[in-house]
């Protein structure tokens, strides 16, 4: 799995719950709040640790948050700094940055000031962001037991072109391909879609743009995202 590094602001429950995740996907995090608290609770779990005000665009640069490759802004009771914060990491350069927002007039405001993405905990939980973040190239995941999960992710350009009997997940690795989707353009004969193709067939090549339905063992299907 590729090791991207990521800011996580706020270290409540969600934002706690976050940075443990990203760190225990081996992913470089560095955890910002204003409570010593919340730090000492969190330092020997992640890569830094840092008690600053996170509306404070030096100290924010000091630590090298400008060079990340995503920020969450987890900032939870006080909204006027979860707002400013979305804005300085923003001005700062910081291409991916998503902010937890509490209510859905708040994180429309959150859209309009230049978040890339807003999450609401009612939504998504941390752990399932972690997971989304950690490996990019998953869509959508759900676990179905401990240890074995149903995942949604962009084809590997290593299965581009080739067959699923070809492939042979399920022989090499215990995975299963339950569909694919895949989106058309639009031609003379045919608006542009998508098509779901549930349960293919081994002959069924895989074509640049799909996203797999796949299920299996978590510690194969981690490989697979990381193709």
């Amino acid at each position: 799995m590729a090791t991207r590094r990521f800011a996580v602001i706020g270290l409540g429950r969600f934002g706690n719950t976050l940075a443990r995740g990203l760190a225990a996907s081996a992913q470089e995090v560095i955890a910002i709040d204003a409570r010593q608290e919340l730090i000492e609770e969190i330092q020997d779990l992640v890569d830094q640790a840092v008690r600053l005000d996170a509306t404070d665009e030096k100290a924010l640069r000091a630590q090298g948050v400008d060079k990340v490759d995503a920020a969450v802004v987890c900032i939870g009771e006080n909204f006027e700094a979860n707002l400013l914060a979305t804005v300085l990491l923003k001005r700062m350069g910081v291409l991916e940055v998503i902010a937890r927002a509490t209510s859905r007039t708040r994180a429309q405001i959150l859209k309009l000031v230049g978040a890339t993405e807003v999450v609401l905990p009612e939504d998504e939980s941390a752990q399932r962001l972690s997971q989304r973040l950690a490996t990019p190239n998953v869509v959508d995941f759900l676990t179905i037991t401990n240890g074995f999960s149903l995942v949604q992710l962009k084809a590997p350009k290593a299965f581009h072109r080739r067959s699923l009997e070809d492939l042979a997940l399920r022989r090499k690795f215990g995975i299963t391909v339950l569909a694919i989707r895949r989106q058309h353009q639009a031609t003379r004969g045919r608006p542009a879609g998508e098509e779901l193709l549930s349960v293919p067939g081994a002959e069924e090549v895989i074509e640049p743009g799909d996203e797999l339905v796949v299920v299996g063992p978590d510690e194969a299907l981690a490989k697979l995202a990381e193709e």
